[in-house]
């Protein structure tokens, strides 16, 4: 009743929505098909009852008022399919949730059907039960859908709501067969018929689903998160921004989990009347029906544990992808005294470790409500076959969770600790990669490769407690399942009950789904731990305050001449307007009044160069980065009309070629790119280049001289075609022929000359050719005015400035380039230039991969490493500890068959007495198997690691320009 209640109200209150959606064939067929299937079982069964009650037969009230309630529904379904606003009030959130609540309150009514052992009422009343949870299913995905439209709001719709009837015609046939591809996941056919012909490329994959690609999942998630901040602006919640993005997707994968365990659990039944019919030898056709039940059952579960593990991966692949996004959009967000506050360490560990360890809340979620069901239902069961028996098997798995979760603990400190180890050892092989020039050149490679042995040492010592400590964990983990029958069995025995067949194998069933519950308990715990802390590190890197989008900026105060109405119009031919303003690199400087720039002010016309100069620390660079957001604006106010491209004192290169670098996502433009190489000084030092501007320039530039990188970061803001350059001592690391080129042709040419330029710079010929000079001290504007006024003499006077030859203040375009073409042939004469073989090219474009099946000789080396006695020990154990396992299994099969057999040969205390020895056996097997296993992959390790090293401090330099320090690294941190 409370079913039809709630469809009732929301017919009343949904009556004037629209949206009629256009149902696939499919989707209609089951839509009607349901409910009429539903209508009709529950007319059916209000026929027999009141044919019950005609013959006298006593009927309880119960019964009618179920059946009834059950017929009222379905009408009230059938009804509501027939009205245009039947999607809306279908795809209603509480009457979606209420669907996938509603057949669990089947559950005591089939416990009481499953009680008669009537084989077909069992049947019809499981039919009717399985009608609502499909139906339950069916709602779900009408809601999916209605989720999925509004979320591709976001961007461009990428499917109109209304489907063309024409189209629909043409797509019917491959839609009826849509939820058939997706349960037998028909979709990588191709791909395994390409996986069998040849090794699989990524030219073979299938198409990644809109729902899936990383700027879907980026958007959701962070609009998500916007609206957490608007919400709760102080504490802002990254968990509470995941539950708002994929709560509702991961609350239906709730079915699925609790329908997979409650099949689970029907095998064990089904298989002791199966056992229990066969023992009384009767011939009617139930044990077909428990037979073929029990196939299904399995199938059913199958299916049932596959789309649930499919599509919590892809919720878990889309979550994943999601943080990763937000984390790498928040590191180029993020203000510079924010960014800061992390090291590139603790950055790397937030899209590594605690992105995966916030993903892995998808599963712990779930298996915190679903492992105490599952524990709670298979000890109830199991009382249900031997008593109370139950209870000195389950007591010592019940006493082992704490052993576990001792050596848990001693494990988690034993990560730690090593992870610090690894921290610091993947520290100093960064450092050898970075210096190897040096090393080898000093003859030091072998000292520093013995102080990073040390730091080895350390890391492998915590990582042996590791792995031993793992091995007692699997050594407890593997004996539960052997001595659980010797406990349990021996008690039922012993308290004088008889085994018989139907009781061990279904305790056994039931054992084999209860330990699993229990092992998994204390992990899920701690994995929940861990992810609730990955998601607080996660949201106060998240929180970090970022440099401001929008054009203008306004801190607590600003001046008057700045805030008057017509600032708009006093802006509008302004490029940038800096307003009494008081920066600090963060709030902590604020706090202890720390201001690196003090009261400034200054109007930066449009189209007008500007020399900002000073002495060291006098706040040129704050002053730039105070344009481009990145300092904490305490007062005052900061306005910028127009893209901005900015060229560090430390050009920032890509890992790329030479066009890459300068393109940089741009469109490519042949006359606008030559025009800039040519600008910038870089046409000679690119046709020097084997393979010219697609040669690969390496890691961090590590090919290029300092005055190359400056030069190919000045081209690339060049290309750009921004509003507003800012350039930060780009001429420092040039010679002075080239700069004066660089001024000429770049600063003042064609491409910039009508564009704002800001540029930090001791260049005197670069401070004459301004329009305005702007003179910092101390984090003040001392003067602003022409480089033409007498008064800027004192200001030129430090020291950088007088070793410069002034007698020249200006060179003609002609000279200059008459100069720089002149220096630039001589180094093309004298072959200085850059030169990359296309040998090197091919190394670092791509890194080769194994193709096909591992070889022999891997297992063999790896083997070797580990040592051959240690390898033949432990797949000698892992034999004979399966074989005890199995003779364990056979010995109690033994003993179920001997006690139907009054001539007994032995006692119960002979049989257990044998049990134990089997179970003693397969113990220590077990731990000679899981210490030899810890003991041979740890040998293993250090033989590797030791090897690597000695290979890569032994490795020529042009190894190291041909190889990225990432690769390595990977290389010396995973494997």
């Amino acid at each position: 009743m409370v079913t039809v209640a709630m469809i009732s109200a929301l017919v009343i209150t949904k009556r004037t929505a629209k949206g009629r959606r256009r149902l696939y064939p499919l989707e209609k067929v089951m839509l009607h098909l349901l409910p009429a299937l539903g209508a009709c079982m529950a007319l059916f069964d209000i026929v027999l009852i009141a044919r019950k009650a005609f013959s006298g037969c006593p009927v309880a009230y119960h019964e009618w008022l179920f059946r009834c309630s059950q017929l009222s529904v379905w009408a009230a379904v059938l009804l509501v399919s027939k009205c245009d606003y039947w999607f809306s009030v279908f795809s209603y959130r509480i009457l979606c949730f209420w669907w996938i609540m509603r057949p669990f309150l089947w559950i005591p009514h089939l416990q009481r059907t499953f009680s008669s052992l009537e084989a077909l009422r069992c049947l019809k009343e499981s039919f009717a039960f399985l009608v609502d949870i499909m139906f339950a299913i069916l709602v779900n995905i009408f809601r999916m859908k209605l989720a999925a439209l509004k979320s591709s709001s976001i961007e461009e719709p990428l499917l109109s709501f209304e489907v063309d009837i024409e189209e629909d015609r043409h797509t019917g046939p491959g839609i009826a067969h849509r939820y058939w591809h997706l349960m037998t996941f028909e979709s990588i056919g191709s791909v395994m018929e390409h996986g069998v012909i040849k090794q699989l490329d990524f030219e073979d994959l299938l198409q990644l689903p809109t729902d899936m690609d990383p700027l879907s999942c980026h958007n959701m998630l962070l609009k998500c998160w916007h609206a957490q901040q608007r919400n709760d602006c102080s504490h802002p919640s990254l968990f509470s921004t995941i539950c708002c993005a994929y709560g509702w997707p991961y609350l239906r994968l709730g079915l699925l989990k609790v329908l997979n365990d409650c099949i689970g659990f029907a095998g064990p039944l089904l298989l002791n009347k199966l056992i229990r019919f066969l023992q009384q030898g009767s011939r009617d056709f139930d044990g077909y029906i428990l037979a073929i039940s029990l196939g299904l059952t399995s199938i059913l579960k199958s299916i049932l544990d596959t789309q649930y593990t499919f599509h919590l991966s892809k919720l878990k692949l889309k979550l994943r992808s999601s943080i990763m996004t937000v984390i790498y959009r928040k590191c180029l967000c993020v203000s510079v005294a924010e960014r800061f506050k992390f090291s590139e360490g603790e950055i790397q560990t937030f899209m590594s470790v605690d992105a995966d360890r916030t993903v892995n809340l998808c599963n712990s979620f779930h298996d915190i409500w679903s492992l105490p069901f599952q524990i709670g239902v298979a000890l109830y069961l199991l009382y249900t076959q031997v008593n109370f028996a139950f209870v000195s098997g389950v007591g010592i798995t019940i006493l082992l969770i704490p052993v576990n979760k001792w050596i848990a603990n001693l494990i988690a400190n034993a990560t730690k600790n090593m992870m610090e180890q690894k921290d610091e050892r993947i520290r100093k092989t960064g450092e050898l990669l970075t210096y190897i020039r040096t090393l080898k050149m000093y003859g030091w490679e072998l000292l520093f490769a013995s102080w990073l042995m040390k730091t080895r040492s350390s890391e492998v010592t915590h990582l042996s407690t590791r792995k031993y400590m793992d091995a007692w964990c699997v050594f407890f983990w593997a004996t539960t399942p052997t001595l659980f029958p010797l406990f349990t069995f021996g008690l039922y025995t012993l308290t004088g009950h008889h085994l018989d067949a139907a009781t061990v194998f279904t305790c056994l069933a039931l054992f084999n789904n209860l330990i699993s519950p229990l092992n998994s308990f204390p992990w899920v715990i701690n994995g929940l731990i861990d992810a609730i802390i990955s998601t607080r590190r996660l949201t106060k890197f998240l929180s970090c305050s970022e440099h401001d989008p929008q054009l203008k900026q306004t801190g607590v105060s600003s001046s008057s001449s700045c805030s008057n109405t017509n600032s708009d119009i006093v802006f509008e031919d302004m490029a940038v307007v800096i307003c009494d303003a008081c920066c600090a690199w963060s709030s902590s400087d604020e706090d202890e009044g720390v201001l690196v720039l003090d009261h400034l002010t200054l109007a930066i016309p449009k189209g007008s160069l500007v020399a900002v100069i000073g002495e060291v620390g006098s706040g040129k660079s704050s002053l730039l980065n105070l344009i481009l957001g990145e300092m904490k604006l305490i007062s005052g106010s900061t306005y910028t009309n127009g893209s901005i491209a900015y060229v560090p004192q430390v050009p920032w290169i890509l890992s790329g070629t030479i066009r890459d670098n300068i393109l940089f996502g741009k469109v490519y433009d042949s006359k606008r790119y030559s025009d800039v190489l040519q600008e910038c000084a870089l046409d000679i030092d690119v046709s020097c280049m084997v393979g010219g501007d697609k040669a690969f320039i390496g890691e961090k530039g590590v090919n290029l001289s300092g005055g190359q990188k400056a030069r190919l970061a000045l081209a690339r803001a060049v290309y750009s075609g921004a509003d507003i350059f800012m350039l930060d001592d780009v001429l420092s690391a040039v010679d002075a022929q080239v700069a004066r080129w660089i001024i000429s042709n770049a600063i003042l040419g064609p491409h910039m000359k009508n564009q704002t330029r800001v540029l930090c710079t001791h260049n005197f010929q670069a401070i004459y050719a301004a329009d305005t000079v702007v003179v910092m001290d101390k984090g003040r504007v001392k003067w602003v005015g022409n480089p033409a006024d007498s008064s800027i003499s004192p200001y030129l006077a430090f020291s950088s400035l007088k070793e410069l030859d002034i007698s020249p203040h200006i060179q003609t375009q002609e000279s200059s380039e008459h100069v720089v073409i002149k220096a630039q042939q001589e180094v093309l004469v004298e072959g200085e230039g850059i030169y990359v073989s296309e040998e090197a090219q091919e190394i670092t474009d791509a890194e080769l991969r194994k193709e096909g099946r591992v070889e022999p000789t891997v297992y063999k080396n790896y083997a070797a490493f580990s040592g051959w006695f240690i390898t033949i020990v432990t797949c000698l154990s892992a034999i004979l500890m399966q074989a005890s396992r199995n003779g364990n299994d056979l010995w109690l099969s033994y003993w179920v068959d001997s006690t139907g057999n009054y001539e007994k040969e032995y006692s119960t205390f002979f049989y257990l007495v044998i049990l134990c020895i089997f179970c003693v056996v397969n113990s220590l097997l077990t731990l000679v198997r899981a210490f030899s296993f810890a003991f041979g992959g740890l040998r293993a390790a250090v033989q590797m690691h030791n090897g690597l090293l000695n290979k890569l401090v032994d490795a020529p330099v042009i190894f190291f320009d041909q190889t990225p320090t990432g690769r390595i690294l990977n290389r010396s941190l995973y494997n």
